[in-house]
């Protein structure tokens, strides 16, 4: 067999994902893990197992092939014990009992999505057309709960800006007795109508699609508290005042919810009371805005609000308003409450991430150890740890039992063909985090190398850490080309604290494309001889695809060609949540959002520009690049535009990734004089 080069090895392994084992779940006993894993680290058909902890033996229990699927298992939900477990699978649901190893289908009028087994394991919900539905795991019983009034009202599901902003990615949630239900209501009739098509097939109508675009109206979201008795009780807050639903829950203590002001400066935590009425448990308020975390708000057994402030230049984990955490340890997600105990993930050193807990009596420990990323989930006296190390990007999960011997879940993940060696950097007066990729067999004196800067560089991703994810081998496969690769983590990234967050409100270009000026610069001081200035590319995709772009636009002197793909081009095009929250409001902060324009700059370029656009990416619309251009074209600027059909925002067709990869390399070493 013939060894595959790594860009065609990022597609057919789906950046290393296959194979790999993902969303594990002790049971309540902690007996049994169960996960998802495809059979081969190129089989995308992910099938349920379960791993028993006190054996380590891997038990097969839904094969998706064996169902007659074409398609893989994307998640699955339990009851209480965690002895049943439902999934959607193949627009059919399906239901497995993990004690007898028994897999049927339940029989619903059509596709369901998101099903959850209620804490009993008596019944599923699920959502059919935009209404919430409940049926027996006997198949019995079958009914609506809520039914849309009009087309593009749902019942039961996340909206949009929920699920790729704030965290949230569901809409219902069950009462601990199963007899009830808190549903999100969202009515989409107010957001602005979009209308892709796909230009490479004129016989195919335009789509229409909802759209939250930046300073206008946002979905109208509700919840309703549901009973199987027929009950239908709004929940009373004030949505004028506080728009977003950011998160919410029922636990033993009852329903509750997290909502936000508009302008993000506020968020307030509320008990939901049967009657509908809601009484305030916490408030949180900020002058730029109200960082969210995933898992966020929760509550203990005994009633204790877990939840985050930031104070000073380090956010903490709290409970019932006192910071836990000391300063300096970076809070980055909570990952569930067991009786009293907090188990979440924090960065002392922003390049790695680790694994804690926190207990009333015993405060906080650190779990995981080593340079990583580690992250788990804890339930009946068994931790899941995960870990991601350099070399290994798809990881290492390790179920731990006290009395029992560590059972690691089989990874089939392809190890990757090429070897990602990056060194770790500190670099210029802001200790940028930074990570440095030479070719393979470089040797001292080699030099100096044409330099390609790597970074995504903006809010919500670090690509500087220990963790060796995906993107460590790209870069490393560009290095072995013939580069300097250089990967720097600016302000505006994740992991250094609030202010370093922050520090780029109301301007999302200036501060991060200085940092990535200072760490070039810093870079070339700390190995002398070993970079040429004369000689610098750059290349992104997404905000790294923006920041690209930005350099050659706004410093030619520092940056003689880029590669942008994916980029945001005009904030305004985007959504509201996300760009309002460093942004402000357009019709209150216009400046803020005319001085991150690309097309505004597009007169400016004086150096070679790649610009990559998919076709059918409904994340950074089409219009975006072809705006740009445009206006590139107006001004008589020469540049270079790759459209890609039937591509989202990551392109996930092997031909296309593998070929893409090489055109941004010929295009590089072309535009930088290299042989």
């Amino acid at each position: 067999m013939t060894t595959p080069s790594l860009p065609r090895q990022l597609a057919r392994t789906r950046r290393f994902t296959l194979g790999v084992p993902t969303r594990p779940e002790p049971s309540a006993d902690g007996a049994t893990v169960l996960f998802l894993r495809g059979r081969s680290g190129t089989d995308p058909l992910a099938c349920l197992w379960a791993l028993d902890t006190a054996t380590g033996q891997e038990r097969l229990l839904a094969d998706p092939a064996a169902l007659g699927a074409d398609e893989g298992i994307a998640a699955y939900s339990t009851d209480a014990t965690g002895t049943l477990a439902a999934f959607a699978l193949d627009g059919a649901l399906w239901l497995a009992d993990t004690a007898a190893g028994t897999v049927r289908s339940v029989p619903v009028p059509g596709p369901p999505q998101d099903p959850r087994l209620d804490p009993t394991g008596h019944r599923i919900a699920y959502v059919r057309g935009g209404a919430l539905r409940v049926v027996g795991v006997d198949g019995t019983d079958d009914r609506p709960l809520a039914e849309p009034e009009a087309e593009d009202v749902s019942y039961g599901l996340a909206e949009y800006v929920a699920a790729e902003e704030m965290h949230r990615d569901r809409g219902h949630w069950w009462s601990p007795d199963g007899t009830a239900l808190l549903v999100a209501r969202v009515d989409d009739r107010p957001l602005a109508r979009l209308f892709p098509a796909d230009p490479a097939d004129p016989h195919r109508p335009p789509r229409a699609v909802r759209y939250p675009l930046a300073g206008t109206a946002n979905a109208e979201v509700s919840l309703r508290l549901l009973g199987l008795d027929g009950s239908d009780t709004e929940v009373r807050w004030d949505r004028a005042a506080f728009e977003y639903l950011t998160a919410a829950g029922w636990d033993g203590h009852g329903p509750y919810a997290a909502v936000q002001s508009r302008d993000q400066r506020t968020v307030l935590v509320v008990a939901v009371e049967p009657d509908g009425t809601t009484r305030p448990l916490a408030e949180r308020r900020d002058a730029h805005w109200v960082e969210l975390l995933p898992g966020l708000p929760a509550r203990t057994t005994g009633g204790a609000l877990v939840d985050t402030a930031d104070l000073g230049d380090t956010r903490h984990l709290t409970v019932d308003g006192e910071p836990v955490t000391p300063p300096g340890l970076q809070l980055r997600a909570v990952l569930g409450t067991e009786g009293e105990q907090v188990l979440f993930t924090a960065s002392e050193e922003p390049t790695e991430t680790h694994l804690w807990t926190y207990g009333p009596d015993g405060g906080i420990r650190r779990l995981s150890d080593g340079p990583g990323l580690h992250t788990g989930v804890r339930r009946g006296g068994t931790l899941v740890l995960t870990t991601r190390t350099p070399g290994h990007p798809g990881g290492f999960t390790t179920a731990l039992r006290e009395g029992s011997a560590p059972c690691p879940l089989t990874s089939y993940a392809e190890p990757p063909v090429v070897t990602a060696a990056p060194e770790l950097l500190r670099l210029g007066p802001h200790a940028l985090r930074a990570t440095l990729f030479l070719p393979a067999g470089h040797r001292p004196g080699d030099g100096p190398l044409p330099v390609l800067l790597d970074p995504y560089g903006g809010p919500a991703t670090q690509k500087a850490t220990t963790g060796g994810l995906w993107w460590d081998q790209v870069s490393q496969w560009f290095a072995d080309q013939g580069f300097a690769v250089l990967v720097v983590d600016g302000r505006g990234t994740p992991g250094r604290g609030p202010r370093w967050e922050k520090a780029v409100y109301g301007d999302k270009a200036t501060l991060p494309l200085a940092d990535q000026v200072e760490g070039l610069r810093a870079a070339a001081r700390l190995r002398p001889g070993l970079l040429d200035l004369d000689r610098v590319g750059i290349r992104g995709w997404s905000y790294g695809g923006y920041l690209a772009a930005l350099a050659v636009l706004r410093r030619p002197d520092v940056f003689h060609a880029a590669s942008a793909g994916a980029a945001p081009t005009d904030w305004r095009f985007y959504d509201t949540h996300w760009q309002e929250r460093f942004l402000g409001h357009p019709d209150e902060h216009p400046e803020h959002y005319d001085s991150g324009s690309l097309i505004a700059e597009a007169p400016k370029l004086s150096r070679p520009l790649l610009l990559i656009q998919g076709l059918a990416d409904d994340n950074v619309y089409p219009a975006h690049t072809l705006r740009l251009s445009a206006a590139l074209l107006a001004a008589g600027r020469p540049h270079e535009v790759l459209p890609l059909r039937a591509t989202g925002h990551r392109p996930t067709d092997e031909a296309v990734v593998e070929n893409l990869l090489h055109h941004e390399l010929h295009f590089l070493r072309r535009s930088l004089g290299m042989k």
